[in-house]
């Protein structure tokens, strides 16, 4: 019985490459999986990353480490300065505003008076400081004692001392209460001190710029820094991106890893810096509220409450993702297999 002679296979010629300015995004179609397939594909792709990073521990460390200080220098001056104006509000409400009332004004009616204008929603407080009080006490701290014992009678009138309401302890609020108090048939003359107050604001409106220059500044950096690191893992990774490409990979499917690795570097970085934020804050604390004590205020030093937090960490991981972004665009379209 003859053998039968075997037939060589069929070799199916390989599929046509793609040259170099030929699109790729007709690879292999994620619209056509189903939204749970999707979604489970993004999310092992988010899990890969997080595990090259960790695969390279003390490099990714060192880079979410420099991106973390970048993040907390602005973030901790932010904080900082909310902190002075939330005191500078607290010194706004202990303003005061004097009031002197005419020489015939008695210190009856001056209390009269008081007791009025207390009444006013405009008005926390009014301390009524009689004639001979106010005679007293300029004679204590101007030193002209034996030349106010020359004089026949007492010369100054009656004050009240008025404290503002918080809601009316703004400039514009406390200026148009002195304008209603000069309209009084018993003023003689109203003063009140806000220029301290304007200048501690326009302070605090120059600080807030310039940290926002400065972080403006470091944000670039921030971009600066993941695109590198990106840069550098797509160089190292050449070879495995040009199979890809090889066998039909698209762009936005060989993007994904290295979108999600700057994500995780912005993130981390993030963490970091609420925790270096966190950690001066309590250095912070302990010596502030001890000043603070010998001026009998309880005011607290406050590290960033939930808002910030959370600003900061979405803030990172959108820096992360943009200078990933940014990187991937730039130097992926560069490698084209041979």
């Amino acid at each position: 019985m003859k053998q039968a002679r075997r037939r060589p296979a069929r070799r199916t010629p390989p599929p046509p490459r793609p040259g170099p300015g030929a699109s790729r995004q007709h690879g292999p179609r994620l619209a056509a999986l189903d939204p749970r397939g999707y979604l489970r594909l993004h999310a092992q792709t988010l899990l890969a990353s997080l595990g090259r990073l960790y695969r390279t521990p003390l490099s990714s460390l060192m880079t979410a480490a420099v991106i973390g200080i970048a993040l907390a220098l602005p973030t901790g001056l932010l904080s900082l300065l909310d902190n002075l104006q939330r005191l500078g509000s607290g010194w706004d409400g202990g303003a005061s505003i004097s009031l002197f009332l005419k020489a015939e004004i008695s210190d009856a009616g001056a209390d009269a008076l008081a007791r009025r204008l207390a009444a006013w929603p405009q008005i926390a407080a009014v301390d009524s400081l009689h004639r001979a009080d106010a005679l007293a006490e300029f004679r204590r701290l101007s030193g002209f004692g034996e030349a106010l014992d020359s004089l026949g009678e007492n010369p100054l009138p009656a004050v009240l001392v008025i404290r503002p309401a918080p809601a009316h302890s703004g400039a514009t609020a406390a200026a148009a209460l002195v304008e209603q108090l000069r309209g009084l048939a018993e003023t003689d003359l109203v003063q009140l001190d806000l220029q301290w107050v304007k200048r501690f604001q326009a302070l605090m409106e120059i600080g807030r710029r310039g940290i926002l220059v400065v972080g403006g500044l470091l944000g670039l950096a921030v971009l600066l820094i993941v695109g590198n690191t990106i840069r550098l893992d797509i160089q190292n990774r050449r070879e495995e991106i040009e199979v890809c490409k090889l066998i039909g990979g698209t762009d936005a499917f060989i993007r994904r890893p290295f979108l999600y690795s700057g994500l995780w570097y912005g993130l981390i970085g993030g963490l970091l810096a609420w925790l270096l934020v966190q950690f001066a804050f309590g250095l912070l604390g302990g010596p502030v509220q001890r000043l603070a004590g010998l001026y009998q205020s309880d005011f607290l030093l406050q590290p960033p409450g939930i808002a910030g937090s959370l600003a900061l960490l979405l803030g990172g991981s959108l820096l992360g993702w943009l200078g990933a972004w940014l990187a991937v665009g730039r130097h992926l379209q560069a490698i084209e297999p041979v």
